[in-house]
C-alpha cells in the first residue's frame, strides 16, 4: 500500500480499521493528527516535574522499613518517559528524536530564565526572595547534570525502543517499554547522580550509589504500572493515525534532524 493510501478517506484515522504497518521513511515529513498534542505533553511533563517535583524531599512511612525520603519528582518525571515511549512506538525514532530536542531546548531555556529572575534585585518590601532562591536558585551542577542526563537518557531509551520493535515485529510491547524503561533510566541515573553529587557536601560516595539504585528501581517499577495505560494510549493513537511505524532504516544518530 502506497502511503498515500494511508491518508485517503476510510483508512488513517478510521477506528473501524487497523493502523497499517509502514516504514518510517516512508512517512517523510507528513503531518500526523495527534503528534503535536502528545509533544506538548511530554514538553510540559518534562518542565513541570522539573519546576514542581525537583526542589522537594518527602518521605514515606514503608512497612517493615520505616520513614523513606525520595525526591517528590520522581511521582511525575518518569512521565516523560512514558510519553517518550508512546512517541517512539507511534511515531517512530525520528519524531521522538524531534521532541527530546525541545525538551532538551525547553528545559535550558527553564534554567537560564530561573537563573535571570532570581538574580533580578527584589522589589523593597517584597518578601519573597528567599523562596525564590530555595526553589529555583540550583546549583549550576546539577541544572548541568539533570539536562545532560535526560538528553542521554531519552535518546538510550527511545533507540532501545525503536529497534526492540523491529527485533519482536511489533508484539510483546511491555517487553520493549520496559526494557527500554531499564536502559534508558539506567543512563539517566548513571549520569545525575554522580555527576550532580559526587564529592559533594553531605554526600558519601554510598549515599551517592543508594539513591541512585533506589530512584532507578522505582522509576522502572513505575513505568511498569504504568503499562496498561500505555497499552491503552498506544493503541488507540495508532488506530487514531491509521499506521503502525517501524524503524527499519532510520538513521538512529541524535544529531540527525530529519524526519
Amino acid at each position: 500500500m502506497s502511503v498515500n493510501a494511508l491518508y485517503s478517506p476510510g483508512v488513517a484515522g478510521d477506528h473501524e480499521h487497523q493502523p497499517v504497518r509502514v516504514e518510517a521513511e516512508a512517512l517523510g515529513g507528513r503531518r500526523l493528527r495527534a503528534f503535536d498534542f502528545v509533544m506538548v505533553a511530554f514538553v510540559t511533563i518534562l518542565l513541570l516535574s522539573n519546576v514542581l517535583g525537583a526542589g522537594k524531599v518527602s518521605v514515606i512511612d514503608l512497612p517493615g522499613i520505616g520513614e523513606w525520603p525520595f525526591g517528590a519528582g520522581i511521582l511525575f518525571f518518569p512521565l516523560s518517559y512514558v510519553i517518550g515511549d508512546v512517541l517512539t512506538e507511534v511515531y517512530g525514532y525520528a519524531r521522538a528524536r524531534r521532541c527530546i530536542w525541545a525538551g532538551t531546548a525547553a528545559l535550558l531555556f527553564m534554567a537560564f530564565m530561573a537563573m535571570v529572575v532570581v538574580a533580578l534585585p527584589p522589589a523593597p518590601g517584597w518578601t519573597g526572595q528567599a523562596a525564590y532562591d530555595q526553589v529555583f536558585g540550583q546549583v549550576p551542577r546539577i541544572v548541568f547534570a539533570s539536562i545532560l542526563a535526560f538528553w542521554a537518557g531519552e535518546f538510550a531509551n527511545s533507540l532501545v525502543l525503536a529497534k526492540m520493535k523491529v527485533w519482536t515485529q511489533g508484539r510483546h510491547l511491555w517487553s520493549r517499554t520496559i526494557g527500554s524503561t531499564i536502559v534508558g533510566q539506567g543512563v539517566d541515573s548513571l549520569i545525575f547522580y554522580p555527576l550532580a553529587f559526587w564529592g559533594a557536601a553531605g554526600w558519601t560516595n554510598d549515599l551517592v550509589v543508594k539513591v541512585l539504585l533506589t530512584q532507578w528501581v522505582l522509576k522502572v517499577s513505575w513505568e511498569a504500572l504504568l503499562t496498561p495505560v500505555t497499552y491503552a494510549v498506544v493503541g488507540t493513537l495508532k488506530r487514531h493515525e491509521g499506521v503502525d511505524v517501524f524503524d527499519e532504516r532510520t538513521d538512529f544518530s541524535p544529531f540527525h534532524a530529519k524526519i
